[in-house]
């Protein structure tokens, strides 16, 4: 897939930290630790609002 086929749109790059994030609270899930995967909500959202998100919120 290119990154103008890419689901973030535009052919805008997805961040890599927002997609570690996302790929953290899956695993939580699938582990039954939804203390974790909450915490992992909050992470992204705050990195998602920070200037060090490369997607501008939308990774």
């Amino acid at each position: 897939m290119s990154a103008a086929d890419s689901p973030h749109g535009n052919g805008a790059q997805p961040c890599s930290t927002c997609e570690s994030w996302k790929l953290a609270e899956t695993d939580a899930n699938g582990r039954r630790d939804y203390s974790k995967a909450t915490d992992c909500r909050i992470l992204l959202k705050r990195h998602q609002e920070s200037a060090e998100c490369v997607a501008g919120g939308q990774g």
